[in-house]
């Protein structure tokens, strides 16, 4: 785990072995629920890109990509589930909670998740141009800066590609 501290990496690797399958049938979970609410950005005309924080094995804040409806370039599915976790509860450090996103995080949602100290990070599938943990950029675990996100990608990566592939040609 690249920029991580050896502390954190342990912690990470004790939490794994402690869930065991109990983690995978939860990333599954929330990421069928960041699914759901990425055919309603669909269905809403929308890049359809869903978002789910979870904290404490529940749902804490989640959010659709929404920046036509809202006139808002930055309400990104990502940005508006931080901040409904954060309303729910009650803190801006959402310490502890996990992310789950149908598609790799921009530089601007990845720079929100440090921000606002999300522990881990679940993504579906990457995306190529503008891929901000992965594929174009490392932000949410640099360690240029103070925090880092543990990321895991592709859970139900194929759904995620495939939301994506199928809004965007029938577009063409």
């Amino acid at each position: 785990m690249l920029g991580m501290s050896r502390k954190m990496e342990r912690r990470i690797d004790e939490q794994r072995r402690e869930t065991g399958e109990r983690c995978a049938e939860a990333d599954e979970r929330f990421m069928r629920r960041a699914l759901v609410l990425a055919g309603e950005a669909a269905a809403a005309g929308e890049a359809p890109i869903g978002a789910v924080v979870a904290a404490e094995g529940r749902i804490v804040g989640e959010g659709r990509n929404s920046p036509i409806a809202l006139c808002d370039p930055t309400a990104h599915a990502e940005i508006l589930a931080l901040r409904a976790a954060s309303k729910s509860l009650g803190n801006y450090r959402l310490s502890g909670a996990t992310m789950y996103v149908t598609l790799e995080p921009c530089v601007m949602c990845a720079g929100a998740m440090v921000n606002a100290r999300i522990a881990r990070l679940v993504f579906g599938a990457r995306d190529l141009r503008f891929g901000g943990v992965r594929s174009k950029f490392r932000v949410a675990d640099s360690e240029l800066l103070n925090h880092r996100v543990a990321i895991e990608e592709g859970v139900l990566a194929a759904e995620c590609q495939q939301i994506l592939q199928t809004f965007f040609q029938a577009r063409r």
